[in-house]
């Protein structure tokens, strides 16, 4: 199936990329460059390969503001206290005035190699279910490191492909299968459903413009995990599954090593 059928059949939805310039890892990461230009370049154009209504920078510095500008982006400047993406995005959907109804896609600075298909498949599955107010994407775990590691968050859905409950512990549990794997040497149950939660983030701006009142819950600040004050409010959350895990964002300068190299082969 070519990309313009795909377009056609897919809801408008818009993509913001937040920019924010610090970084504890790795400062300045997203002006790193990569084959030729900065790393946020490179999301910039998948982002616009996907078909979206419209793509925004959003950032709080002015040299990401200006560099996004030079290669032809269009950037919205925003406030410098943000604890996270979600309220940037908040800020930026309330600054273009968009309706309720209205699709967007967070799509992270630091991904410069995020299939598309995986961005069309979220919005999909947010569009297909009317009582989702956000989507998010997920692909199958087959490895028991992966499945014990706690940076490997975990989710659990139901029978309509909505998620349970994000941790970042295993789940769901075995208990008769891993009962008598002590060492956690063994393959994990065939009919086991694991699922690793990719950090994807769709959602109906209608959340976006209520996301400042929903509290931090008690269980977003033990798993330090930002979805579960949605699922905390009762806040249904599609879940679209891949077919397998995206390459790894720019988190250290050694990712970015790694990047390199493949662009080299």
């Amino acid at each position: 199936m070519s990309d313009s059928m795909l377009h056609t059949r897919l809801p408008a939805f818009h993509i913001v990329i937040p920019a924010r310039y610090a970084s504890q890892r790795f400062p300045q990461k997203l002006m790193a460059d990569l084959g030729g230009k900065p790393v946020l370049q490179w999301v910039h154009e998948l982002s616009r390969q996907a078909g979206a209504q419209s793509v925004t920078v959003a950032t709080d510095h002015k040299d990401i503001y200006c560099a996004a500008q030079e290669f032809g982006a269009n950037v919205v400047m925003t406030r410098d206290d943000h604890e996270n993406g979600t309220e940037r995005l908040a800020e930026v959907a309330k600054k273009m005035a968009w309706s309720g109804d209205e699709i967007i896609v967070n799509v992270q600075g630091d991904e410069p190699f995020l299939p598309v298909a995986l961005i069309h498949a979220s919005v999909q599955a947010l569009h297909q279910d009317v009582e989702a107010e956000m989507a998010t994407v997920a692909c199958a775990i087959d490895d028991m490191q992966d499945y014990l590691n706690p940076n490997v968050v975990k989710v659990v859905c139901d029978d309509q492909q909505r998620a349970l409950y994000f941790s970042r512990a295993p789940i769901p549990w075995d208990r008769d299968g891993l009962a008598n794997d002590h060492d956690h040497s063994g393959f994990l149950p065939a009919d086991l459903p694991v699922l690793r939660h990719i950090g994807l983030y769709v959602y109906r701006a209608s959340l976006l413009n209520k996301y400042a009142e929903l509290p931090m819950s008690p269980l977003e600040r033990w798993e330090k995990l930002e979805q579960l004050r949605f699922l905390h409010q009762g806040i249904k959350v599609q879940v679209a599954i891949a077919d397998s895990l995206p390459s790894h964002g720019v988190d250290t300068p050694e990712d970015l090593e790694k990047l390199r190299h493949q662009l080299s082969l």
